[in-house]
């Protein structure tokens, strides 16, 4: 067996602490191995369930240690490109937060310093890792519904009460739009293996970051709807219709948080299947997969040119509605 994966971790973040950080230490291959953070404090959340976690003072420390084979980039989102790179330039494999980039164009100096570091960079993109989407995207392909006719998404959650998050703040890249719009988009990319062919969108602002956006898209072959808020009461939901039926994934983004992972498949005798995934977590999955691939080379589900197609559908959002 080949040694594990030696992973560091650029910043104590809550997300972090909460299911990246834990996920690197329960998977199989994976050793958390380092933390990049000044703050006592926020240590102490990570070594309470890794006693031998080594604390770096700082980013820096962290990537020029021989000691750490990959890094999970957790900043805020516009700090992402600049640390991934320098994370590359390390010599160290990236799993960054999504969105990896703040616009499309971004991905070109990304894609290049990957190739020619001859590592893996990936957005943290885990729902793809989840068997209930690998599942949904074979019934689907399969004619589970007959022809796919429309996709309709959602993914609400209200957190006014945090006027500081990172969520809320421009200078941060927040909003919206790249926190929660990568997964309602993403996800009916994943499935169809289409992309959008025009998009429109209304958007609703609080200071200067989205908080409301009604996005609407033609593909080749359905018809896209979604609503996505981060000043609404908690909501996720994913539906694919087609003439023949309609697939529902009733806790697409947060599985074993919002609730469990189901599918609810419908059929066109009125009868109803449902599909249930207990138990898994994604995040887990997500970081075996990434060792895996760097340790074989088999392909990543999440590459680079995936996380593009996502960032590009929420530029066209964007400019959609005049942004």
């Amino acid at each position: 067996m080949s040694d594990p994966i030696r992973w560091g971790i650029l910043g104590a973040a809550n997300f972090a602490r909460q299911h990246m950080a834990p996920a690197i230490h329960s998977a199989r291959g994976a050793v958390l191995a380092g933390l990049a953070t000044s703050s006592a404090e926020k240590a102490a959340g990570f070594t309470a369930f890794a006693p031998g976690l080594r604390v770096f003072e700082s980013y820096d420390a962290l990537l020029a240690s021989p000691d750490i084979d990959a890094v999970y980039v957790p900043l805020p989102n516009h700090l992402h490109v600049e640390w991934t790179k320098k994370a590359l330039a390390a010599g160290k494999h990236v799993l960054c937060e999504k969105p990896i980039t703040m616009a499309e164009a971004e991905f070109d100096d990304l894609i290049a310093a990957r190739d020619a570091a001859g590592l893996l960079v990936a957005e943290a993109y885990m729902i793809v890792h989840h068997p209930q989407w690998q599942k949904t995207r074979d019934l689907i392909s399969d004619g589970a519904i007959g022809t796919l006719r429309h996709v309709d998404g959602m993914f609400c959650y209200n957190n006014a009460a945090a006027p500081n998050n990172i969520r809320n703040r421009p200078e941060t890249g927040g909003g919206g739009l790249r926190d929660i719009g990568v997964y309602t988009f993403g996800s009916t990319r994943f499935v169809t293996g289409q992309e959008p062919e025009s998009v429109s969108a209304a958007i609703e602002y609080q200071n200067d970051v989205d908080v409301f956006a009604h996005v609407t898209a033609d593909f080749p072959g359905f018809r896209y709807n979604c609503v996505l808020s981060m000043r609404m009461f908690p909501n996720q939901r994913m539906t694919f219709h087609g003439d023949k039926g309609r697939l529902t994934v009733t806790n697409p983004f947060n599985a074993n948080v919002f609730g469990q992972a189901e599918i609810e498949l419908e059929n066109s005798d009125m009868s109803t299947v449902v599909h249930r995934f207990p138990g898994v977590d994604h995040y887990v999955l997500q970081v075996e997969a990434f060792g895996e691939s760097v340790r074989t080379g088999v392909p990543y589900a999440c590459p680079l040119e995936f996380s593009r197609g996502t960032q590009r559908m929420i530029d066209m959002a964007f400019a959609a509605a005049g942004r």
